[in-house]
């Protein structure tokens, strides 16, 4: 069984719930996202896993990597990641890894992208299961329509998220 380390981090926008093992970060969820629960589930079913509560050198870099971005200083992430999901899910969230920082993509145009043009329900569905808010950037797929669509976190939350990213480009 894998040990998955637990600790909690504030942010400028609410309080995140982070885990990793001793190779990568796993989950970093804003606490009171839609579905937490099944969330935490599936990651510990996936990776066969139980969860403690303990800071790790991992956890701690994610920690200084979330403040510098939100510090407006990190527009990268270095911290290694583990993709608890299924092999399509992974393929999406390493398609969500490729979009630059501050700019925005459409469902649809993320699913051309992977080569799945038919498949932007299945895409957007994948995205919704991402367990790596901010890091793996779902926050910046967005409807055709150019709507705020498909935050589990909350569109309020997304939309900040897409501004502060806005504002740090302005600011370079």
């Amino acid at each position: 069984m894998v040990k998955i380390n637990l600790t909690h981090i504030e942010t400028p926008v609410g309080a995140m719930i982070a885990c990793a093992t001793d190779t990568g970060v796993c989950l970093l969820e804003f606490t009171e996202r839609k579905k937490m629960d099944s969330q935490m589930a599936s990651m510990k079913k996936l990776l066969n896993g139980r969860i403690e509560e303990k800071e790790t050198p991992i956890l701690e870099n994610l920690k200084n990597e979330l403040s510098e971005y939100f510090a407006g200083k990190r527009q990268q992430f270095t911290v290694p990641l583990i993709f608890a999901g299924t092999e399509f899910q992974k393929k999406v969230w390493n398609e969500l890894l490729k979009i630059p920082y501050g700019k925005t993509i459409s469902y649809k145009q993320e699913a051309i992208n992977m080569g799945h043009e038919k498949a932007v329900r299945a895409v957007a569905n994948a995205n919704g299961c991402n367990k790596i808010s901010i890091i793996v950037p779902c926050h910046r797929v967005i409807g055709s329509d150019g709507s705020l669509t498909g935050y589990a976190s909350g569109v309020e939350r997304k939309q900040w998220l897409l501004n502060h990213e806005k504002k740090s480009m302005a600011n370079r």
